[in-house]
């Protein structure tokens, strides 16, 4: 199913939801089993050995080695060995800058895991976006951070800042309606997989 061309009713039917009641806590934790926490799964990281790379490979570490074989061919090896010095000192420090920071980045990451209002068992329950599922109902208010794919059942002047996505300055106006026409397929091609709310 390709949520965001059929209309809200249908949408409710197939993932078997109640945009009243919710889900129950059962539901709600047997599809948490089947298809997984609402989470981006990281490629991994920079590896240090990448990192170490990356470095080696900087426009000014390449242009000191290439003064470094020009000092060593015409001879002049104390200013060759110096140069070849602070390359190293340039690698390991641009190197452990790096690492520090892809660590830091990585900690972050944990840390910030936000909170959504979904309504469980008939009640607005404040639960982690990890444990988002499909048919889940959640409640977004102002300044929320939507952590899901959604397929919105309910809008009053609903706007969207989605900058870090597609780069719009202007927040975009969403609403309840199916996509249609040349802009749903546009947005359907390679998209099959269901939605988390």
């Amino acid at each position: 199913m390709i949520w965001h061309i059929v209309d809200v009713k249908t949408a409710l039917q197939e993932l078997k939801s109640n945009p009243v009641q919710g889900l129950t806590k059962a539901e709600a934790e047997e599809r948490l089993a089947q298809f997984g926490a609402n989470e981006l799964i990281e490629k991994g990281g920079r590896t240090p050995l990448k990192i170490l790379w990356e470095q080696a490979r900087a426009t000014m570490v390449l242009i000191l080695l290439a003064a470094a074989l020009i000092a060593f061919l015409l001879g002049d090896y104390q200013d060759a060995f110096a140069i070849l010095a602070i390359v190293v000192l340039f690698v390991l420090l641009g190197f452990f800058q790096d690492y520090r920071a892809e660590k830091a980045i990585s900690a972050l990451k944990k840390m910030s895991i936000p909170m959504v209002r979904a309504i469980r068992d008939g009640a607005l329950t404040e639960i982690s976006a990890r444990d988002l599922v499909p048919g889940d109902v959640i409640q977004l208010e102002a300044g929320n951070i939507v952590s899901a794919d959604l397929r919105l059942i309910e809008a009053a002047n609903l706007k969207v800042q989605e900058a870090a996505l597609t780069g719009e300055s202007e927040p975009v106006d969403k609403n309840i309606a199916p996509l249609t026409g040349n802009f749903a397929k546009k947005f359907t091609d390679g998209f099959t997989h269901p939605p988390d709310t």
